[in-house]
């Protein structure tokens, strides 16, 4: 059984023991959340597909940690002008565990 469910702009495939990192959240570190956003959900070969959302369905999710992912470097450099600037970003993310799919 999976499901594809939308948070922060992106879309995800989950089952129940996935670990997945999303944009960052407002719930605190151990807390439970739900993700109301289901798009589909597959159980047993029977596919359901929201139109855009399956009514009724969330998936349960616990809070992992939060954090910083990776640091990305984009380099800005115009030709003939002497402008070069080197801008960094690191984008925050919560960790979550989902524990249940519900229906």
């Amino acid at each position: 059984m999976y499901a594809v469910v939308k948070t922060g702009g992106k879309q995800y495939r989950v089952a129940v023991g996935d670990r997945i990192d999303v944009e960052k959240l407002s719930a605190q570190v151990g807390a439970q959340v739900a993700l109301n956003e289901v798009m589909l959900i597959e159980r047993e070969g029977n596919v359901q597909i929201g139109k855009p959302m399956v009514k009724g369905a969330k998936v349960l999710a616990k809070v992992l940690r939060e954090g910083k992912g990776r640091k990305v470097i984009h380099f800005d450099y115009r030709n003939k002008h002497r402008r070069r600037k080197t801008h960094g970003h690191r984008q925050l993310f919560t960790r979550l565990e989902i524990s249940e799919i519900k229906i």
